[in-house]
């Protein structure tokens, strides 16, 4: 396999399973439609070419393999394991690097504007430093790359609160690790999310026209917030 590889962490795109904070706005269905899109535009933005790196998408639930078989045919697929999102990215870790690679990135599908660039760009920070990290504008991160398995950065992170990334850059300090940041990006979890990536992410739902006008109609009814996503 090549020395690098690119992780894809991802779920069976199942309404009321996925985005769940979106979905109390637009409804489970439109939530899993969207989630779907995302997850396909992630997927071909970071294609790699030859000599890049290995690409493999971890999905959850396990029970879920025949329709990520059915919906994502020839991509190479294994399931995430552990109780929370800091044991999965911990074990993605570890069975990546035992499969030989020298420098691991793991990626959500929450952004839209991660790509084949982005992914070679937080590798090739690993020349100088020992954690490269992709800051979103939620206060965690939408990438993490790593040249050795560190799973001391993700024990005890309070997930899916604005202090994920502060959390763990602490952690990686404390360790002794150097870190290089990636520019900002926004992941969509929100209302206020979808609201700033919508000219995005109506073009990643091309021709839905049912669906975008269903999901316009809620941004026009939900005042924006003055805090913005947070």
């Amino acid at each position: 396999m090549s020395d690098s590889a690119l992780v894809v962490f991802l779920k069976h795109p199942q309404a009321g399973e996925v985005k769940t904070r979106l979905a109390a706005a637009i409804g489970p269905r439109a939530a899993a439609d969207l989630y779907r899109a995302l997850a396909e535009q992630v997927l071909e933005a970071t294609t790699p070419l030859p000599g890049d790196y290995e690409r493999l998408v971890f999905f959850d639930p396990p029970e879920s393999l025949p329709a990520m078989r059915e919906w994502l045919p020839g991509v190479r697929l294994m399931a995430q394991s552990g109780p929370d999102l800091g044991a999965r990215m911990t074990d993605a870790f570890a069975r990546t690097f035992a499969r030989g690679a020298e420098r691991v990135a793991i990626v959500g599908t929450d952004a839209p504007g991660v790509s084949r660039a982005t992914v070679r760009e937080a590798l090739s920070a690993l020349d100088e430093s020992d954690v490269a990290i992709g800051p979103a504008a939620d206060g965690g991160y939408y990438l993490i790359a790593l040249r050795v398995p560190r799973p001391e950065l993700f024990a005890g992170i309070d997930w899916s609160t604005p202090s994920v990334r502060e959390q763990t850059l602490a952690r990686a300090a404390a360790a002794g690790l150097s870190a290089r940041q990636l520019p900002l990006v926004r992941d969509v979890d929100t209302i206020e999310d979808l609201r700033a990536e919508w000219p995005v992410v109506r073009r990643l739902l091309g021709g839905r026209r049912e669906l975008c006008e269903a999901i316009e109609a809620v941004l026009d009814a939900t005042p924006p917030s003055s805090r913005g996503a947070g």
